[in-house]
């Protein structure tokens, strides 16, 4: 029978340690100073402190705990010597079961890591949904963090041992995470639709309006209708809005959503998990019978990356009635027109500005994100709430030089396009470096037609530049363009520049802001308060509308725009959980 939080606050100091044995690997030490908190508000303030505990553990401590650890598939599995939980934990991962080559791999692996670390490899072998990750998964995890540097694999060997914590703490309290798994399962089920030429190399890749994306979106108009959604459609410009009424016809709606499309080779959370989160809301409302005094909307927006067409939030954008009808001629790399897409999918340009919403018949707009960056994960909390999202601007240039050859032309005679655009990198980052908190990136730069033995011609590249407040952002922006004149200047070749996105700087709404921390600490997780430094859907609704957004921990130190981003089922379950804390104890006035 599954032990309960009451019981654990209820037992002596002796019962309670022992109620919580085989939690830290051969190190009750953990469990007896984490009872030092009790009352445990619930499983997550327990999971919390014991974290909280090894934080304040000495360096030894640390080590001592990793090392206690059995080697993955190694001579304490081989001599059945294991923990009853680690047995558990490695054959769910089949390393019960491997080849004679795949045990000469592993055991190599652990003789390489540990003579580089000075300790075991760890891994949370039962993976971000706690069902088991695959052989393939666990040995390219190997390889792969083996190339870490000692101190951040240090960090995530420490982190590692909290995941499967967590894993044998829901075991022994008989948790249910049956919505975040759901949740995280529609994310992986979504993932199988994806642009032609990325499927093949086993890379997500949705861009607005390609078949993937299309099938995207009756995939999740498929899962909202399921979900009980009273109206569910695709609008003008793709996006899938699904509305739940409130109890009271006409009543104002709550908007909430995030979108589908992706970046090219991205992970499969980034955007989607705030639309999932919310249709699993829905679907325990309908399944409960019961209506909020509100209507509840939840969108997922077609566009927000700018990956096909330079369009960055065409979705949430429309919504407000910020569509540029401009974009419609705007082609992509094939040359196929917006306007050429958008009749492709059936969509009418003439019912675009029909969609737009009034801002007087909403409550406001909430969204769920995963992180995207390191900071929760090294503070080993699930949840952070979102005080501001950072503005921005974004350009794409081209330096035009003159291409000769490589051979016969002097270094003081060159017009070199791509050097030039090297130094307006260095100087970008030397520039956003000085303020602390603001961030600069070329993440593309292509040399068209280069060749190894021609100096560079014309060199095409974006810029986006990131900060906390809209005076901050220009005054790097201005600062980076004026060192782009003054280096085309000296190098005696031009430039073009385009900017293609701005965004202002979107604080949160106070009223809304603490909704969320109320929802959080309900809990029993401490508040955790942080900046956005990406751009999100809700910078675009913030316009019209009060926002505010609640942040998910992202594992693998947090990676996003990259295969390797995830999260937890249990960290996704904690989200659902405070968006049903925030619509349960919403009040209309």
């Amino acid at each position: 029978m599954a032990l309960t939080i009451e019981q654990l606050n209820s037992a002596s100091a002796p019962e309670a340690v022992a109620m919580l044995d085989g939690i830290y690997e051969h190190s009750p030490w953990v469990g007896e100073r984490a009872l030092a908190e009790r009352p445990f508000k619930s499983l997550a303030h327990l999971k919390l402190a014991m974290v909280q505990v090894l934080e304040r553990a000495s360096e030894e401590e640390k080590l001592g705990l990793i090392r206690v650890h059995p080697e993955l598939a190694g001579k304490a599995m081989e001599a059945k010597t294991l923990t009853a939980e680690s047995t558990n934990e490695q054959g769910k991962a089949g390393l019960t079961n491997c080849t004679p080559e795949e045990l000469a791999h592993i055991r190599g692996l652990n003789k390489a890591y540990g003579e580089k670390f000075g300790f075991p490899f760890i891994l949370a072998v039962r993976g971000p949904r706690g069902a088991g990750l695959g052989k393939k998964a666990i040995i390219e995890t190997f390889e792969r963090r083996l190339h870490h540097h000692p101190a951040f694999e240090l960090g995530e060997a420490m982190r590692n041992i909290h995941r499967i914590a967590e894993i044998r703490l829901n075991d022994k309290f008989g948790r249910d995470i049956t919505l975040g798994n759901d949740v995280w399962d529609w994310q992986e089920q979504l993932a199988v639709y994806t642009d032609p030429g990325y499927g093949e190399l086993g890379q997500l890749t949705v861009t607005y309006l390609t078949d993937a994306h299309r099938a995207c979106a009756a995939q999740i108009s498929t899962w909202m209708t399921e979900c009980g959604f009273d109206s569910v459609h695709i609008d003008a410009v793709g996006n899938v809005v699904g509305r739940y009424e409130g109890a009271t016809p006409g009543a104002k709606a709550l908007i909430t959503g995030s979108h589908y499309d992706t970046v090219r080779n991205g992970g499969k959370y980034d955007g989607r998990l705030g639309i999932f989160v919310p249709m699993a809301c829905v679907r325990e409302l309908k399944r409960q019978g019961k209506r909020l005094p509100f209507a509840f909307e939840v969108v997922g927006f077609a566009e927000e990356e700018g990956q096909r067409y330079k369009a960055t939030f065409l979705g949430s954008g429309a919504l407000i009635g910020h569509f540029n009808p401009e974009w419609l001629e705007q082609q992509d790399a094939d040359g196929i027109t917006m306007r050429e897409a958008m009749k492709h999918a059936g969509l009418k340009e003439e019912d675009i500005p029909k969609i737009q919403r009034d801002p007087s018949k909403y409550l406001g707009f909430v969204e769920v994100h995963i992180e995207q960056g390191p900071v929760l994960t090294e503070k080993d909390l699930p949840l952070g709430i979102v005080t501001s999202i950072n503005g921005s601007v974004r350009y794409v240039g081209e330096v035009i030089g003159m291409a000769s050859h490589a051979g016969t032309t002097p270094m003081d005679r060159r017009c070199d396009a791509a050097a030039a655009v090297a130094e307006l990198i260095l100087f970008a980052e030397q520039r956003a470096a000085k303020d602390g908190d603001s961030v600069a990136t070329v993440g593309m730069l292509q040399v068209p037609n280069g060749s190894i033995n021609v100096v560079p011609g014309n060199c095409k590249f974006s810029l986006d530049i990131r900060a906390p407040n809209n005076a901050q952002r220009d005054s790097m922006a201005n600062d980076i363009l004026a060192a782009l004149k003054e280096i085309c200047e000296r190098r005696s070749v031009r430039y073009t520049l385009e900017e293609t996105m701005r965004a202002a700087a979107a604080p949160s709404a106070p009223e809304w802001q603490k909704r969320w921390e109320d929802a959080v600490g309900s809990l029993g997780l401490p508040l955790f308060r942080m900046p956005s430094g990406a751009g999100h859907d809700a910078m675009k609704l913030h316009e019209v509308m009060p926002q505010a957004m609640l942040f998910v921990r992202g594992i693998n130190s947090g990676i996003s725009h990259n295969p390797l981003e995830s999260s937890t089922s249990d960290d996704m379950q904690l989200a659902v959980e405070a968006f049903q804390h925030l619509l349960n104890n919403l009040t209309v006035q």
